[in-house]
Parts: structure tokens; sequence; C-alpha cells
């Protein structure tokens, strides 16, 4: 019994672990992205990229107008941090004519040509006349040939700026420690008017959830209880519109709105979108489902029908509400293509926030932690109502069949 149970134990755990793994795998991308829109512009370009946002600390030494940014740099054998006073020194690579296999580095200002710049001396190394340069090595002056150059980076000790190191700037690792930067999401803000894209999709996601729901309600009602002459015909062909395609609707809906005179407005977000077949669709099978002998005792105690859709029907049919709201207001929100093609990309006051994405993409490019931030400001309220409303979606597949 006991081995029963261990055994149970252990394969529980290791059915959590499988499952944890799996979720972190599918949270990572957003966990990144988060993390990417607190970053500075230089930590995003970093290799191996990391999730914690860092930032390089600096100091202010003597002589020195601004603060310095310090790096760990190799010193008398041990790692020291040692900051960094000048980037781009030129310095060459020199070598003894017959052991070209031991070099020296040195900055060009500290090296003088052999016998002086009109008479400089030479050596022939490997067939090839080259010219010699004074060297200084331990003390002593060695007549050397260059063989390369490079640029380097000057670094120099805080507590004494006399000393000094010379080191390859890409491949030094600066210090730094966690720091975040919320300062992104006023930047991203200010530099595509997010705010007035925020508002605007907010203001077309919330009429076309309410638009749907109201036509939803009425239409599955009126299929579900009333009855009339081609009721189920309507009902079918009205069901059918769900299977043409939208790139089909496009021309002609564009036309429609030009007609209207509704092409660049927010009134083109809304309108042709407040009615919806699968809505009617959802709405009318939960009605169906539900008991008709309420509805006829309500219709003899006086009950109109509108009073028995608002009393009786509405308030038994939240988790059907709830579910069709976030289909909808999902829709809505992360709508792009429709509003690509009647909204005009110059007019930023009707812009919505994929199109602001859209284009903060190219203008930002090279802010990978102002593109996130965007991103971030997008996904954050549709994230929020799927998790807060997603109990409703199994509650309206289990109350509500497919019952005609």
């Amino acid at each position: 019994m006991q081995s029963y149970r261990l055994g149970r134990i252990i394969a529980n755990t290791l059915v959590y672990i499988v499952l944890i793994g799996f979720a972190f795998l599918m949270l990572f991308p957003f966990i990144y992205m988060f993390s990417t829109s607190f970053k500075y512009q230089k930590d995003t370009f970093r290799y191996p990229p990391r999730l914690i946002p860092m930032q390089g600390i600096t100091t202010l030494i003597e002589g020195f107008e601004e603060p310095l940014p310090l790096y760990y740099v190799e010193y008398n054998g041990e790692e020291r941090q040692f900051a960094l006073a000048e980037s781009g020194v030129k310095i060459g690579v020199y070598a003894e004519p017959d052991n070209l296999e031991a070099t020296y580095e040195r900055p060009l200002t500290q090296v003088k040509p052999t016998g002086g710049v009109t008479n400089q001396a030479t050596a022939m190394v490997n067939g090839t006349e080259e010219k010699l340069f004074d060297v200084e090595v331990d003390g002593q002056v060695i007549a050397m040939v260059k063989v390369g150059q490079t640029a380097l980076g000057k670094f120099v000790d805080p507590q004494d700026p006399s000393v000094s190191v010379l080191q390859n700037v890409r491949l030094s690792q600066p210090v730094e420690e966690p720091a975040s930067r919320p300062e992104n999401y006023s930047e991203v803000t200010q530099l595509q008017g997010l705010d007035r894209s925020l508002t605007n999709t907010a203001l077309v996601t919330i009429l076309v959830v309410i638009g749907q729901l109201v036509t939803s309600v009425l239409g599955g009602y009126a299929l579900a209880r009333l009855r009339f002459p081609g009721r189920d015909q309507i009902f079918v062909i009205y069901l059918g519109t769900i299977m043409i395609p939208f790139v089909v609707l496009i021309t002609p809906l564009y036309q429609l709105m030009v007609m209207i005179g509704w092409v660049d407005k927010l009134a083109a977000l809304i309108m042709p979108w407040i009615f919806t077949a699968y809505g009617t669709f959802l709405m009318r099978q939960f009605f169906v489902s539900y008991p008709k002998e309420i509805e006829e005792s309500a219709l003899i105690d006086g009950a109109s029908r509108l009073q028995i859709l608002v009393r009786i029907l509405l308030p038994a049919s939240v988790p059907a509400l709830a579910a069709l709201a976030t289909f909808t207001f999902l829709y809505a929100w992360n709508s792009f293509f429709w509003p690509l093609v009647i909204i005009n990309t110059g007019n930023r006051a009707n812009h919505v926030l994929t199109l602001s994405l859209s284009i903060l993409r190219g203008r930002a490019s090279d802010n990978a932690n102002l593109v996130m931030a965007g991103a971030a400001i997008a996904i954050l309220p549709p994230m929020i109502i799927y998790i807060l409303a997603q109990r409703f979606f199994v509650e309206s597949a289990t109350s509500s069949g497919v019952k005609g």
C-alpha cells in the first residue's frame, strides 16, 4: 500500500514538472517581452540575452568631466574594476624581423621610426622589404616591423588615474547592476502617440462588444423562441455566412464605406462588426437549451417577450454572454488588416494600437526596448481579460449544447 502511494506521488510529481516546463516554454516569450520593455537600449543588444534588466555602473574620476563606465580588466594577474577613459586607441602590433610569432602591442604614439622619418631603416621579411620601428621592451629599444594594427580601449584605475591598461572594449565585461527603465513606456507613448491609439482601440472595442452582445441576444432569442415563416431557413443562411472568407468581403465592404463616407473614420471600424453570425448562433443555442416551461409560465403571468428576455433569460445566460464578450473583445482589440485598409496611415488621430505598433516597428527599429514596451501596452488588456474570463468558456461549453 505504501509503495503504491509512493508511486502515485512520484508519478504526480513528474506530471507537474512536465506541465510546469511546458507552461514556462509557453510563457517565456511574454516574460522576455515584459523584461525587455524595462531595459536600457544598450542592454537589449547583449549576447547572450538575459531576462533581468541591467545597467552599467559609472564613476566620476578627477580630471574627467563626465562619469566613466566601469569594466572588469586584468591587472597584475587579478581582475579589477577600471574605468574606460578612452576608446578607439590605435594600437600597432610589432614583431622582430626574425621572430614574427612573438608580438608586442604598443600605441602608435609611443613608437618612432628607426633612424628617423626621412631615413627610416628597413628589413627583409619573407622576401618583402618592411619598415622598422623602435619598440621599447623591458627597458630596451628593439627594432621591429609592424605586422598589424588594432584599436583598444584605455582603462584607468579609479583610485589612481595614472595607472592604465589597454584592453579590447568589445570583449570586456562591464560592471553592471540590476536596473529598470520604466521611462520606456512614456517615451513610446510620446513617440507614436500610443495614448490616443489606446483610447481609440478601447472605444472601438467597447462599442463592438456592446453592439455584438445586443444584436446576438436579440437575433438569438428571435431564432430560438419566436415562430415565424422561414425561421429555420433564415438561420441556416445566416449561419452559412460564417464560411465566407474575410478577404472576399474586403472589396465590397470598402466600396460600401466609400459610398457612406466612412473611409478614414472610426465608424468604419465599429458599424460593420456589430453583427456576427457566430454570436447569434451561440446565443440561439443557449436559449434553445433553456426550459420552455419557465417562459410559458412567465407569459401566462402577463410578462412580455422583452421582460422574459431581460429578467429571466439574460441572468441565466451569463456564461454564454461572457464567452461571447471575451471572444469579441480579443478580436476587436487585435484587429489589424481591416484598420490597415480603411484608416490612412497618415491619420494618426484615428489610429488603433495595431496600426501604431506597425509604424513603431519601423520608426524604432533600433530601439527594441521601445518596441517591446509598445507591444506590452497592446497585449496587457486582452491578457488580463482572458485570464479573468477563461472560466466562462468552460461554463458556456458545458451549459449550451448543439440542440435544435
